[in-house]
């Protein structure tokens, strides 16, 4: 069995893209697996592993109907050997938008372990109780992206109420750093990345991985993998699952993980509705 099915039967099949979450539900509708918060401003995704059959279309308006009944923005997850092969075609024609693609990375956990030092900075295990790390990774976070969001709340509520399935780490700068004309102060975090287990599964999978502009190319990334996955098999774990962009591709697979597929995440605000089959998307 390859990777790439491997990963597919354990996790995608298995319903373990997203693993249990306060707050969240999974359920299923047809062929569709979805995730939602019960709160409608948050998170929601669906995905279709076994494909969408013969009427793809009804599949995809009533999860467009479902999401906008509930106001809430919805990310279509998909895979590039997903089913219809057309299937980015006629969610674009629902109103989705198409985000940056990323890559499907999988491996073995022990080609990550090698320790690597992160020059000018240290790194640590974060507690759900430390106030300073979390707000240090949305400040990180609106640096980079330039949004300051709800995600660094879930992700605390989620460390604090399932500690089995995550582990948080930040690296803070140990001395001033600048480049680019962009600057971090010493005890500022400079990067934030978390490890997720599919208890019950050969696989783990990193998460985050940002990373401040005046830290980079000093080898922070890297470490930060390299302390994940000593973490995760320690846990037990022997496979590893990143969806990275192409920044941190090169890295991954120059540590002997290989790249599987692609993911597309679809993106869909609830409103307003989107074009029945055929009509032609809107452009935004």
């Amino acid at each position: 069995m390859t990777l790439l099915e491997h990963f597919h039967a354990q996790i995608r099949l298995a319903g373990r893209e997203d693993e249990p979450r306060p707050g969240l539900v999974q359920d299923s509708d047809g062929p569709v697996r979805r995730t939602w918060s019960q709160d409608p401003t948050a998170f929601a995704m669906v995905e279709c592993p076994a494909g969408l059959g013969e009427d793809p279309d009804h599949w995809i308006s009533r999860q467009v109907d479902f999401f906008a009944e509930r106001g809430q923005e919805l990310e279509w997850k998909t895979y590039d050997y997903d089913e219809p092969a057309d299937l980015l075609d006629r969610l674009r024609a629902h109103g989705f938008t198409l985000e940056d693609d990323e890559a499907l990375v999988l491996g073995e956990v022990a080609d990550l372990l090698h320790p690597v030092m992160a020059k000018g900075a240290s790194l640590r295990l974060v507690e759900a109780g430390d106030d300073a790390a979390f707000a240090g990774i949305a400040d990180l976070h609106e640096i980079v992206w330039g949004r300051r969001d709800g995600h660094t709340q879930q992700l605390r509520d989620e460390l604090r109420r399932s500690p089995e399935t995550l582990d948080v780490f930040v690296a803070e700068a140990s001395e001033p750093m600048e480049a680019g004309g962009h600057r971090a102060e010493v005890g500022q975090v400079v990067c934030g990345a978390w490890v997720r287990y599919s208890p019950g599964t050969d696989f783990c999978s990193l998460w985050g991985g940002t990373t401040h502009p005046a830290a980079r190319r000093r080898g922070i990334y890297r470490a930060l993998v390299a302390e994940r996955a000593q973490r995760a098999s320690r846990r037990g774990f022997r496979l590893v699952r990143v969806d990275c962009s192409p920044d941190s591709l090169p890295i991954l697979t120059r540590l002997g993980l290989e790249r599987v597929a692609t993911t597309v995440p679809a993106t869909r605000a609830p409103a307003p509705a989107g074009p029945t089959p055929g009509q032609p998307a809107p452009t935004r």
